[in-house]
């Protein structure tokens, strides 16, 4: 009597295996959608001082003082405020940055300092409006 055993899928049980893959593929791919999605709600394009700080970067000289003005249409509900302050005789001044503005009907504010060394600045104080 030659009794063969058979060691193979069938069709019916490779179909159900996939469908219960592609289920489970398809739920996980749901979850990290609404993840994606809640997380990109939850992002804002509020301005930081990097813009501000950069100029200031490149200026070899500072002088003591404040200036305020707009991030124009890039970010129209937002102002700005920089005040330089000179903390040390040696050229070392403190900067601090203020943004203030709407963000989606809410008020928002931060605020930023950094310290620069310029020696052959002056003390001179001074305030400009932009």
């Amino acid at each position: 009597m030659n009794c063969r055993l058979s060691h193979a899928f069938t069709l019916l049980e490779v179909m159900i295996a996939m469908a219960l893959f592609f289920m489970s593929i398809f739920a996980i791919l749901g979850v990290v959608s609404q993840g994606l999605g809640a997380a990109r709600s939850l992002q804002t394009e509020v301005p930081d001082a990097g813009s501000l700080a950069a100029e200031l970067l490149l200026a070899d000289r500072l002088e003591e003082g404040w200036e305020e003005g707009d991030f124009g249409d890039l970010h129209p509900d937002f102002l700005w405020r920089r005040e330089i302050v000179e903390v040390g005789t040696n050229g070392l001044f403190r900067v601090d940055f203020t943004i203030a503005g709407l963000d989606g009907g809410r008020i928002v504010e931060s605020q930023t300092s950094m310290l620069l060394w310029r020696p052959g600045s002056s003390s001179v104080v001074r305030g400009v409006r932009r």
